[in-house]
């Protein structure tokens, strides 16, 4: 398995070696001296200002795993978890990291999966039996993540209600099934593939994954038991208290409200408002209630989050000059003529594929081809679709780098090719629901 190239190693020579040639040819050897650079800078930028962000929701994720919330968020989703990730302990952290991960993806919360996703990774890099090459597990949970479960993609109803569409959460219920469908496709894929890796199978053969934290757990639950009794009556009252004035406050706040705010697409951008807020409040009162000292509990877990997002930067900085001199060099628009003749037998617009062909690779590159075509025709199909794309898949490449990265895995398996198998999957599934709904 070792001798064996890994497919993020010939995909990301690959597309140095197509821009470079595709460069040549154009006559934009500048523009893509330009970008790699550029791209290298915005890597390492990103990489800094998700320093914030990532020490935040790990110092959390921290204050809620010495609190005990993880596990009973796992234990609660165990049956449907264990069937999909087998090797993974039910009571270990690394199940709850990735509940917390999939319902803040669920939920549009990017800021919050992301770090959460970091924390699940790094507990399955505790329970892989070699290091540096991704385990079952990996390979499904990023292919799970690139499938981007997405219940309200907020960021995409904003911009099409910016643009004056005269239904802007009208992708919402196309998107939700499109994403779905990839998501479906990715647990495949994912499954299909790893059962034909047959070197893996016989290094894992007789090698029994035992969680290392199962005796920890406990002794951190007695724990925590122990601890609650000590938080003071007074403590308890004070909490408690501004919990039931939160409650009144916003029911008063919800009552005042117009009609038309309360069930527009306001409401959706106001509750995507609130959900953090709340989040990180009912993460704190529930480890403050349960004994933790929450504020050496956050600042212990905001370390790892600073260590983590400086050793990702290598990584992002390799996949963003790659995907940045690809651009730069015309590629896309000659891969875009090359395969229109295609679009047009699954009924895409050719228009379209320059999305599709973008949202694996950049996020801000898909976000911004988005905008500029709903803000000129918000009410085309066109504008529709990609529309759905975008709340519907997720930047496969950056997940695999910012994830993998984040635990020093060079050995990637075949969590590209399933990741790849759903991003295909979502994008048709867009092409032939938006035809349905539109």
């Amino acid at each position: 398995m070792d001798n064996k190239p890994a497919a993020i190693n010939i995909i990301w020579l690959g597309m140095i070696l197509v821009a470079v040639v595709t460069a040549a040819y154009t006559g934009t050897m500048d523009q893509v001296t330009k970008a790699s650079f550029d791209s290298a800078k915005s890597a390492v930028t990103l990489a800094i200002s998700l320093i914030g962000p990532m020490a935040l929701w790990l110092g959390l994720m921290k204050v809620a795993e010495d609190g005990g919330l993880l596990r009973i968020i796992a234990r609660c989703l165990r049956p449907v978890m264990t069937r999909l990730f087998p090797d993974v302990p039910a009571d270990h952290p690394a199940m709850s990291a990735m509940i917390m991960n999939m319902s803040a993806n669920a939920l549009g919360l990017g800021n919050a999966a992301t770090p959460m996703g970091i924390k699940a990774m790094q507990e399955l890099d505790r329970l892989s039996i070699k290091k540096g090459t991704a385990s079952n597990a990996m390979c499904l949970f990023l292919a799970i993540n690139t499938s981007s479960v997405t219940l309200l993609p907020l960021g995409v109803i904003t911009v099409r209600a910016a643009a004056n569409a005269s239904h802007p959460a009208a992708i919402l219920l196309p998107s939700i099934l499109a994403t779905l469908v990839s998501t479906l496709v990715a647990v495949v894929a994912a499954k299909l593939l790893e059962k034909r890796d047959v070197k893996w199978t016989e290094l894992t053969r007789g090698e029994g994954e035992v969680s290392e934290t199962g005796g920890k757990e406990t002794v951190q639950e007695e724990a925590n038991g122990d601890l609650s009794a000590k938080v003071s009556p007074a403590a308890k009252i004070f909490v408690w208290g501004a919990v039931a004035t939160f409650v009144a406050v916003s029911a008063a706040r919800l009552l005042q409200a117009q009609p038309e705010v309360t069930f527009g697409v306001e409401s959706i951008n106001l509750l995507s408002s609130w959900l953090i807020p709340v989040l990180i409040c009912l993460f704190l009162i529930f480890g403050f209630l349960k004994g933790v000292p929450v504020y050496e509990s956050m600042t212990e877990g905001a370390r790892e989050g600073f260590n983590t997002a400086v050793k990702i930067i290598p990584y992002m900085v390799a996949i963003f000059v790659a995907i940045g001199m690809l651009r730069a060099s015309g590629a896309m628009d000659i891969f875009i003529r090359f395969l229109s003749p295609v679009t047009g037998l699954i009924g895409m617009p050719p228009e379209a594929l320059a999305m599709a062909l973008m949202r694996p690779l950049s996020g801000s590159g898909a976000f911004g081809i988005m905008s500029e075509i709903v803000n000129r025709s918000p009410d085309s199909f066109l504008s529709y679709l990609v529309s759905v794309m975008q709340g519907s898949t997720e930047t496969t490449f950056y997940v695999l780098a910012v994830y993998f990265g984040s635990v020093g895995i060079r050995q990637t398996r075949h969590a590209l090719p399933a990741a790849l198998c759903a991003d295909a999957a979502g994008i048709l599934a867009s092409v032939w629901i938006c035809r349905l709904f539109f």
